[in-house]
């Protein structure tokens, strides 16, 4: 059977015995897979460097009749993100970015959107200039797998709330008005929406040249990986790093 081959990014990799490693690539062409690297601590022909966790590559791979994991071949680097300075908010911003497909994802099955996206996104994590990129990132990948809820209206009574107050709670699936908010809710200012509206409309290169401090659209980050937790029913590790991050 001829090797199979995509573009992928990687997503995570784990030891397995003394030279293997198990890996997670997002693919282009099937989604997530799983597979084994045979040797890849000691190969550098198939894979140096090429495993590291948000690297974009050419993987080959074959699937074996009745077996769950793929045997992985090779892959050859297209894209690093060594090849940029690592520094610690861009260590953990990419971290998140592959806990969130990772968890999102379901196996085997191609999201050419997705794929594009988290491309996109990457040539803008750059330095300590997270903060734009991961808002943009989180608000498309939440509504690409169908979580977001509509922001414009009231999810209790259906008022409209452009121009008005909202609110939003962990276990509330939308935003509330004034008037129907639960106790302990958040507010979400009237610029962070319009940030989300802007974004939507707009190629995130359109923001790159935007000053963009942690406190902005922080709000509507916040609302976003609540919406994921909630569906996904546990928490994101990454995103509790993310708060401690003070720049």
């Amino acid at each position: 059977m001829p090797l199979k081959e995509s573009e992928a990014i990687v997503l995570r990799t784990y030891p397995l015995r003394e030279a293997d490693l198990l890996v997670t690539l997002f693919t282009r062409t099937e989604g997530k897979v799983r597979g084994v690297a045979r040797s890849a601590k000691k190969s550098k022909k198939r894979f140096g460097g090429a495993l590291e966790p948000l690297t974009y590559v050419r993987a080959y791979w074959d699937d074996r009749e009745r077996q769950e994991l793929a045997r992985l071949d090779s892959c050859e680097v297209l894209e690093s993100p060594l090849a940029r300075q690592v520094t610690y908010p861009r260590a953990v911003a990419l971290g998140h970015l592959a806990e969130v497909l990772d968890e999102l994802l379901p196996d085997r099955e191609a999201n050419d959107a997705v794929f594009r996206l988290t491309l996109t996104v990457l040539e803008q994590l750059a330095g300590d200039r997270i903060w734009m990129p991961l808002t943009y990132f989180q608000l498309w990948m939440t509504r690409l797998v169908g979580f977001l809820p509509e922001l414009s209206g009231c999810v209790a009574c259906g008022a409209e709330l452009n121009g008005s107050r909202a609110f939003y709670h962990a276990l509330v699936d939308g935003l509330m008005c004034a008037e129907d908010k639960r106790l302990a809710s958040s507010e979400m200012s009237r610029e962070s929406r319009a940030v989300a509206g802007e974004m939507f409309r707009a190629p995130i290169e359109n923001f790159a040249a935007v000053e963009w401090p942690k406190a902005r659209a922080a709000d509507l980050r916040k609302f976003l990986v609540q919406t994921l937790e909630r569906h996904l029913e546990k928490k994101l590790v990454t995103a509790g790093m993310l708060e401690r991050i003070s720049c």
